[in-house]
């Protein structure tokens, strides 16, 4: 009995030097914030450099964000092997939207929008929250990366729900 009390007793130790450690080398909680990294929007036609982008974008507007993000994203149409393949891809990727957003975003969580294809993830988003409830995403954001002049639209879609609405200018 003694040496369980003696390994529990030890294991406090352990775990509570630990934590000053930690906490001597976390930075002041009002030292200033590092200033976000510029972004290059790349090519239209570089899917990858795209994913990367968006990633980055997303993590530049993650404070205040508890939950891992929603990102939607629609490939440049000139990879897919055809039109009708990319319109299937569009499609599919507007039925997963919609479904998710039908069924509640919790507070906490972040919905993100970009692609090259700037109209039609535009339309995505508009389209998407047509059917949303009123003040139903309530501590919700909604990030849209995307050109200026699609930027009303989406925020007047938006609008209804209650979430709030970030817009990140590709232009």
């Amino acid at each position: 009995m003694q040496n369980l009390i003696r390994t529990l007793a030890l294991s406090l130790a352990v775990l509570a030097l630990g934590a000053c450690k930690q906490e001597q080398g976390a930075p002041a909680a009002d030292a200033p914030a590092a200033a976000p990294v510029a972004l290059t929007v790349p090519a239209l036609n570089d899917d990858m450099a795209w994913r990367d982008y968006l990633r980055a974008t997303v993590k530049q507007h993650m404070q205040g964000i508890s939950r891992s993000p929603f990102m939607y994203y629609l490939a440049p149409i000139s990879t897919a092997e055809s039109v009708d393949v990319w319109e299937d891809q569009y499609q599919r990727q507007f039925e997963n939207v919609a479904s998710n957003i039908s069924r509640g975003v919790l507070p906490g969580n972040m919905l993100a929008f970009g692609s090259p294809e700037y109209d039609r993830i535009a339309t995505l988003a508009v389209d998407a929250f047509k059917e949303v409830s009123p003040n139903s995403m309530k501590d919700v954001r909604v990030l849209f990366i995307g050109r200026t002049q699609d930027k009303d639209r989406v925020a007047e879609a938006v609008a209804p729900s209650g979430a709030e609405f970030v817009f990140h200018a590709v232009d």
